[in-house]
C-alpha cells in the first residue's frame, strides 16, 4: 500500500470508472503516475484528492476545459471561476425549461406555434358556426403569417378578429371555405368573390392587411405564399383569392402594399 493503489481501486474509492479516469488522464486533469516494477500505475493520496475535485467538478456540471483552471486557480480566482460556470449552468437551466415548455405547449397543439392570444381567437370559431377545417385552415395561415411577417402578426389577428364581430363577414368567410369543395369554375365563385370584395369596400376596416410587407423587398413573394396558402389542395379557393383581388384592385386597393386602417 505504501506504493499506492491500481486504478482500478482508484476508481472505486472514487466513485467513477476506470475509462473515467483513464480520460481525465486524456484532458491533463490528473497526472499520469508512474508505474511500478510490476508495470502498474500507482495513485497515492495526492492522486486521489485530485481525481475526488475533478469528479466532484464535473458532477456539478463545470466544463472538463475549464476544471483544470479552476483547480489550480487561487482561491480568489476559484471563487470566481466558480461564480461564472453558475451562472453557465443557470443559462443552460433556463434553455432546458424552455425546451421542456416548448415539449408542453407541443403536447397542446397550437400553443407550440402560436400565441396565447391566437389560440383563444381559434377557440372562439367553433362557436361562431366554423367546422374544424375551417379552424385547421385559419390555423395554418396565422403560423404562416407569424413565420413571414411576425411585424405584422398581432396587427392582423386584431383585424380579423375585429370581423368576428361583424355576422354578414363571419357568414361570407363561412361561404369561402364551403367554395373549397365546389369546382373552379363554378359561377357561384365569381359572385361570392363580388360579394367579398364590396363588403370590404364597404367596410374597409374589416380588410386583412399585412403590416410590413411594404417594407420588404421580397413582400410580393411572401404575399403570394400566405394568399395561395391552400388553393394546391381547392383550386376553388385560389380562383376566388384572385377574382377577390381582381375586384378590390379595380377599386384600387391593393392589398400587399394596403397601410392598415384604425
Amino acid at each position: 500500500m505504501t506504493d499506492g493503489i491500481t486504478i482500478g481501486s482508484a476508481a472505486a474509492f472514487a466513485g467513477v470508472t476506470v475509462k473515467t479516469i483513464r480520460h481525465y488522464h486524456q484532458h491533463g486533469l490528473i497526472n499520469e503516475p508512474r508505474r511500478d516494477r510490476s508495470g502498474y500505475r500507482r495513485y497515492g493520496s495526492a492522486d486521489l484528492l485530485r481525481l475526488i475535485q475533478v469528479r466532484t467538478l464535473a458532477g456539478a456540471g463545470v466544463p472538463l476545459a475549464q476544471i483544470a483552471a479552476i483547480l489550480d486557480a487561487d482561491p480568489d480566482r476559484f471563487a470566481a471561476a466558480l461564480v461564472s460556470v453558475e451562472q453557465q449552468l443557470t443559462n443552460q437551466i433556463d434553455e432546458l425549461i424552455a425546451r421542456r415548455d416548448m415539449l408542453h405547449r407541443l403536447a397542446n397543439g397550437d400553443r407550440a406555434l402560436l400565441p396565447d392570444h391566437a389560440c383563444t381567437f381559434l377557440n372562439r370559431l367553433p362557436d361562431l358556426g366554423y367546422t374544424a377545417d375551417d379552424v385547421t385552415t385559419v390555423r395554418e395561415a396565422l403560423v404562416l403569417v407569424r413565420a413571414l411577417v411576425p411585424e405584422g402578426f398581432d396587427k392582423y389577428l386584431a383585424q380579423i378578429e375585429r370581423g368576428l364581430d361583424d355576422p354578414r363577414y363571419v357568414t361570407l368567410t363561412q361561404r369561402c371555405w364551403r367554395a373549397g369543395d365546389w369546382e373552379p369554375n363554378d359561377p357561384r365563385i365569381d359572385q361570392l368573390a363580388a360579394e367579398l370584395a364590396d363588403h370590404f369596400l364597404a367596410n374597409p376596416w374589416l380588410l386583412p392587411v399585412l403590416t410590413g410587407l411594404q417594407n420588404r423587398g421580397d413582400g410580393a413573394s411572401r404575399y403570394e405564399l400566405l394568399a395561395r396558402h391552400g388553393g394546391d389542395r381547392k383550386p376553388a379557393w385560389a380562383r376566388l383569392a384572385v377574382l377577390a383581388e381582381t375586384h378590390l384592385r379595380s377599386a384600387g386597393i391593393d392589398i400587399a402594399h394596403q397601410t392598415p386602417t384604425d
